[in-house]
């Protein structure tokens, strides 16, 4: 069977088990969802083997160590993981829910309820543990799913699946409706985006440059995951303390995040006594200073930046600093350079945060709080499927009510027009 047929077939199969998925009740969906979590909790073994064989494959290879960080399966993440699925089966299920419902004066009776997209894509890199999280909101949803992981992540990827689909058989998940893409074979993906027939969706979830192949060859709608170029912005009222602790956070606690901060702005009025603060955070933490000439000039152990590092996703512990004259100039960098993914502002003036929280262009904007927080679990949603930078259909975290469009249900008794 020739990589395409064997790509059409999946998608057969993801559109057959679709249409069962669509009859399973929310109880029966939650069974699922636990089997799921129970059976990645009893193959933990076979997971961390797997992935220490992706590990070492990876490291042969010269991945850095912030790419290490994503691909690694420890105890804790895979407890993570397990958790996630369990907090997604406890979440309200949004699959018939009734977003309004009308009676016209003709007697229709007009309701709009949420229903499954149907068959959705995720193509995706590093991260195994997006595999258990696209594969349980598929199913919360009642869509089918198709996985094609990357290759530095296939071992871990494929014991995963493994777990949650023989899990969720044992509780009724039908046959097919979580797929891997087992092979590493670039064509895949084009074949995958391309099935506009079985396919409904596309989500793709790594750099920047899949997610433009991804765009480039899809005939399916693509909703993006683009990079995340995120920003903090110390105001000329900040609290200094206040402000170090937020970048510190946005930038170290896990800089191979999409939402850790890339850029830091600094009010000019304030940049003579927070650079010092911030040069100490940075020789502490090993952290790598690019900065424009006014921070150049007031920490003379940063590196000049170079005009791509304004739009650069490092995912490392390297940080871009400017200073800027004001506000006005600090909204302007960040809509110009900004990947409109997570923004922060750090203030004590409400009129500064209203204004900063109004112009930022950026699917999450914060007032004096870390950027880290731009996650599905941190918004109450469970699990994500991503954080989309489009404004159609979705933006910022992706979770089960993105995961559904919608339908017209109109009940008459004889009406005709």
């Amino acid at each position: 069977m020739t990589l395409h047929d064997t790509i059409r077939l999946i998608g057969d199969q993801a559109l057959a088990a679709s249409r069962k998925l669509v009859n399973l009740s929310t109880k029966k969906k939650n069974a699922i969802l636990n089997a799921m979590a129970d059976a990645l909790d009893q193959q933990r073994d076979l997971i961390k083997e797997a992935n220490a064989q992706d590990l070492a494959q990876a490291a042969a290879a010269g991945l850095s160590a912030a790419m290490l960080d994503r691909l690694t399966l420890t105890d804790a993440r895979i407890d993570a993981m397990t958790a996630g699925v369990r907090e997604v089966a406890r979440l309200p299920d949004p699959v018939g829910k009734k977003i309004w419902k009308r009676t016209r004066p003709n007697g229709l009776m007009i309701e709009k309820r949420r229903v499954p997209l149907g068959v959705i894509a995720i193509i995706y890199e590093s991260r195994p543990n997006v595999t258990a999280d696209a594969a349980v909101l598929c199913t919360k949803t009642s869509n089918a799913v198709i996985l094609r992981g990357g290759k530095e992540a296939l071992h871990s990827n494929l014991a995963i699946a493994r777990a949650l689909q023989e899990g969720g058989a044992s509780a009724g998940l039908p046959k097919h409706a979580v797929q891997l893409i087992e092979t590493i074979d670039r064509e895949a993906v084009r074949e995958l985006v391309q099935l506009d027939d079985r396919v409904d969706v596309v989500i793709p979830r790594g750099g920047e440059s899949l997610i433009r192949a991804v765009v480039e060859n899809a005939r399916v709608p693509v909703l993006k995951h683009y990079k995340g170029v995120c920003h903090v912005f110390v105001d000329a009222t900040a609290a200094l303390d206040q402000a170090l602790a937020i970048v510190e956070n946005a930038k170290c606690q896990r800089p191979s995040a999409c939402n850790a901060m890339e850029t830091l702005l600094v009010h000019q009025s304030v940049a003579a006594a927070f650079l010092p603060m911030l040069g100490a955070l940075a020789a502490r933490r090993k952290l790598e200073l690019r900065g424009c000439k006014a921070t150049c000039a007031l920490l003379p152990s940063c590196k000049p930046a170079a005009p791509q590092d304004w739009t650069t996703e490092y995912l490392d512990l390297i940080l871009n600093v400017r200073v800027v004259k004001d506000l006005k100039a600090a909204v302007t960098h960040i809509n110009t350079y900004s990947s409109h993914h997570s923004d922060a502002i750090v203030t004590a003036d409400a009129r500064s945060a209203k204004r900063f929280m109004k112009e930022v262009d950026s699917a999450a904007v914060y007032v004096n709080a870390s950027t880290r927080f731009t996650d599905g679990g941190e918004f109450g949603m469970g699990a994500e499927m991503g954080i989309s930078t489009d404004k159609l259909h979705a933006r910022g975290p992706m979770g089960l009510e993105e995961l559904t469009t919608y339908k017209y249900v109109v009940a008459g008794s004889g009406q005709i027009r």
